[in-house]
C-alpha cells in the first residue's frame, strides 16, 4: 500500500475540511480520499463540485465500508453515531480515525475500545491540539519532574465564543438527542484531553453549570468545575461559549515554580528552591523562594489536523506513533461525564463514577430534548486549513 485510501463518513464543517485538507491543498501526501457518505444529498453535491467524480459518493456508510474502495474511515458526524460507526467499520478490519469526542458516555466508548483491540487496526482520535507546540512543550516539562509535582491546575477557557446563528446552523447542535451535551462536548474535548493529558486524571470532581445561560439551547453554555487529584494537588477548569471577547489561560504550579501558557506564549516561573523544601527550612516569616521568570523556548510546530492525518497514515504504512491513540479519547470524555453528573445532581462525584447512572440520568434528558428546524448547513471554508466543528 503506498496511500491510504480514506473513507469519510460525514461532510459537515469538519468532514468537508478534511476532505479540503487532503484533496484541495494536498497536505497529506500519504492520504487519498476516495470515497465519503452522508445522509444529505446536497452535501455528497458540494464533494461533487468541489472535489471531483473521482471520489465515490455514498448515501449509507455500511455500503461505503463494504465498497471495497477504502482502507480507513474518518467518523465526522454527530457525537453519539462515533462509536457506533467505529465498531462497524472494526467489524470490517479498517483502520479509524474518530472526530472528537471519542463518544457521548464512557460505558459506549469502553465497548468501542474493546472492538478496536480486537480488532487489531489503527484507531487515532483527533486531538489536533497535542500537535502545539506549546501543549506539547508544557507535557515535557511537567512529564520531566524537574519542577516536582503539580500543586494547582487553573485552565480559564473562554475564548469559544459561539452566537446565536452558530447554534441555528444544525439541527443537532446543542441538544441532549443529538449532540449529548453542549461546550464540554462540542468545543472543550479538545481542553480537557490536554488537560488530562499534561496534568493526569483527578480523583473527585464537582462541577456548577448553567444550561442555555447565554444562548437559545438546551445544554450548557457556562461550566465551572473544582477537581482534586490523588496527590493532594487541586484544579479548576472554567469554559463557555457565552463570553467576548473571550480567554484562553492555562496554568500550572507546581513545588517548583509555574506554567502559564496564554497568548501562544509559554512562560516559566522557577524556583531557586522547592516551595516544600523553602517552608521547612526558612527562618523568616515573611520569606518567599526566589523564581526566574522565562519564556520557554519551543520548536514552533503546529501541525493540528493535518499532522494528527499524516501520523495516522504513518501508522498504517510504516508503522510510526499516532498523535492519539484512540483508547486515550475515554479520559476527557470520563472528566465531562463526571462534570455533568456533578451538576446534574448538586454533588461531588468520584472517578471511576457510575457509568449507568450518568447513562439513565442522560436518558432522562434525551427524552425531552427539542431539534431545530429550518437549520442551514454549515460546510468548511475551503480556504483555509483549520476549522472547529
Amino acid at each position: 500500500m503506498e496511500k491510504v485510501r480514506l473513507g469519510i463518513i460525514g461532510v459537515g464543517n469538519m468532514g468537508s475540511g478534511h476532505i479540503s485538507n487532503i484533496e484541495l491543498h494536498k497536505s497529506c501526501p500519504e492520504i487519498t480520499v476516495t470515497a465519503v457518505a452522508d445522509i444529505n444529498p446536497a452535501r455528497l453535491d458540494w464533494v461533487k463540485e468541489n472535489i471531483g467524480d473521482h471520489v465515490a459518493l455514498f448515501d449509507d456508510a455500511e455500503k461505503m465500508m463494504d465498497s471495497g474502495l477504502i482502507d480507513a474511515v474518518l467518523i465526522a458526524i454527530p457525537h453519539y453515531g462515533h462509536p457506533v460507526y467505529a465498531v462497524k467499520a472494526f467489524e470490517r478490519g479498517l483502520h479509524v480515525m474518530c472526530e472528537k469526542p471519542a463518544g457521548v458516555y464512557t460505558k459506549q466508548v469502553r465497548e468501542m475500545n474493546e472492538a478496536a483491540k480486537k480488532a487489531g487496526v489503527v484507531f487515532g482520535m483527533m486531538f489536533n491540539q497535542r500537535t502545539n507546540h506549546i501543549y506539547r512543550k508544557m507535557k515535557e516539562i511537567v512529564s520531566s519532574g524537574e519542577m516536582g509535582e503539580i500543586k494547582r491546575t487553573n485552565w480559564i477557557i473562554t475564548n469559544w465564543y459561539r452566537p446565536q446563528a452558530y447554534y441555528d446552523s444544525g439541527a443537532w447542535r446543542a441538544t441532549w438527542s443529538g449532540e449529548g451535551g453542549g461546550v464540554l462536548l462540542n468545543q472543550c474535548p479538545h481542553n480537557l484531553d490536554l488537560w488530562q493529558w499534561i496534568c493526569g486524571m483527578p480523583v473527585k470532581v464537582s462541577s456548577q453549570m448553567q444550561f442555555g445561560k447565554w444562548h437559545d439551547i438546551e445544554v450548557e453554555d457556562d461550566v465551572t468545575t473544582y477537581v482534586e487529584y490523588a496527590n493532594g494537588a487541586t484544579g479548576v477548569f472554567v469554559t463557555t461559549t457565552g463570553d467576548a471577547p473571550g480567554t484562553n489561560r492555562f496554568e500550572i504550579s507546581l513545588d517548583g515554580g509555574k506554567l502559564v501558557a496564554e497568548n501562544d506564549k509559554l512562560y516559566m516561573w522557577k524556583n531557586d528552591v522547592f516551595e516544600r523544601e523553602f517552608s521547612a527550612t526558612n527562618t523568616i516569616p515573611f520569606g518567599c523562594p526566589k523564581s526566574e521568570k522565562t519564556e520557554v523556548e519551543t520548536d514552533g510546530k503546529n501541525e493540528q489536523h493535518v499532522g494528527v492525518l499524516n501520523a495516522f497514515a504513518g501508522r498504517i504504512l510504516h508503522g510510526t506513533p499516532l498523535i492519539a491513540e484512540g483508547c486515550e479519547g475515554i479520559n476527557g470524555l470520563t472528566l465531562s461525564n463526571a462534570m455533568h453528573l456533578s451538576a446534574w445532581l448538586g454533588k461531588t462525584i468520584e472517578l471511576p463514577f457510575d457509568e449507568d447512572l450518568f447513562y439513565d440520568e442522560l436518558m432522562k434528558r434525551v427524552k425531552t430534548s427539542r431539534r431545530k428546524e429550518n437549520v442551514a448547513s454549515v460546510y468548511a471554508d475551503t480556504s483555509n486549513t483549520y476549522n472547529s466543528k
